[in-house]
């Protein structure tokens, strides 16, 4: 989002300030909102992703029982159309899966940035009762949630690359 600098104007910085105080309290409410909204997009992710699996396995059981047909009427045309259909309909779900998934894994990634700047300026606040830091470094660093969402975020591609193979592999096993 971009901002329009203009000149300061007394009193403007005070206003701000009230509105950030009325609208979270504390910096451990802050905080408490970010972990909340990181949870929520976490959940949508998850369900997104869920959603995104099951609707591939049952491709794929689809695909396999369209490969096994055996009729000696229409079987060699039947597994000649089905199932490079199929493995196109698993492809454009992958590319349709994708923007979703992307876009839950962008705000959890906006809402770790804002929490780890206020652990990062308020380094109060990551101390619990000890001297033990309540966010390990993996957890609050970019790098530590990225590797536990990257399954969401490469589950379409693996599959898009998966259904291509196997459209590829029924269209050469009827030719040949």
């Amino acid at each position: 989002m971009s901002r329009i600098i203009t000149s300061r104007v007394p009193g403007a910085e005070d206003s701000s300030d009230s509105e950030n105080a009325l609208m979270f309290g504390t910096p451990k409410d802050r905080l408490d909102f970010y972990r909340r909204e990181i949870q929520y997009e976490t959940a949508i992710l998850s369900n997104r992703t869920n959603s995104y699996l099951s609707a591939q396995s049952f491709l794929v059981i689809a695909y396999a029982s369209s490969m096994a047909n055996l009729n000696p009427e229409w079987g060699k045309v039947f597994t000649l159309v089905v199932p490079p259909v199929l493995a196109l309909l698993g492809v454009l779900c992958s590319l349709n899966a994708w923007p979703g998934i992307r876009a839950a894994y962008d705000i959890i990634d906006h809402w770790h940035f804002k929490q780890s700047g206020l652990l990062r300026d308020l380094p109060a606040m990551g101390l619990a009762y000890d001297d033990g830091p309540l966010f390990s470094e993996m957890e609050s660093t970019h790098k530590g949630y990225r590797k536990s969402l990257m399954f969401s975020i490469r589950a379409p591609w693996l599959f898009a690359g998966f259904w291509v193979g196997l459209g590829v592999f029924a269209v050469m096993i009827q030719i040949n």
